[in-house]
C-alpha cells in the first residue's frame, strides 16, 4: 500500500501530540524524509503554540444531563453534611446528658 500525503495529514495531529505508536511515528518520519517541503510545513506547525483546551459546545441534552448530575451531587452533599451535623449535635447532647446523670447520681458539689 502506498502512503499518500492525505494519510500523513490525517495522522499529523496525533503525531504532533506524541500520541502515536512507534510504527506510526516511523511511517510519518519516513514520509517527511521524502517530501522536504511538507516536512518544513510540519516543523513550522510543531513550533506553533496551540491553545490548550478548546471548549466544545454541549448539546441541549448533554447540558441537561450535566445539570441533573450536578443537582444530584449537591443534594447528596447536603444530606451528608446534615447527617454529620446532626450526629455532632447528638453527641454533644448525649455527653451533656451523661454528665448530668453522672454528676447528679454521684452528688457532685462544686
Amino acid at each position: 500500500m502506498r502512503v499518500t500525503r492525505d494519510v500523513i495529514q490525517d495522522l499529523l495531529p496525533l503525531y504532533l501530540a506524541g500520541e502515536v505508536s512507534g510504527d506510526t511515528r516511523t511511517l510519518v518520519e519516513e514520509y517527511l524524509d521524502t517530501d522536504p517541503e511538507f516536512a518544513n510545513e510540519v516543523r513550522e506547525l510543531a513550533e506553533t503554540d496551540l491553545p490548550g483546551d478548546v471548549p466544545v459546545p454541549l448539546a441541549k441534552e448533554d447540558q441537561m444531563e450535566a445539570y441533573k448530575e450536578a443537582r444530584r451531587l449537591m443534594v447528596l452533599r447536603t444530606a451528608i453534611l446534615a447527617i454529620v451535623i446532626a450526629t455532632g449535635v447528638l453527641c454533644v447532647l448525649g455527653t451533656g446528658l451523661v454528665a448530668a446523670i453522672w454528676y447528679g447520681a454521684v452528688g457532685f458539689v462544686s
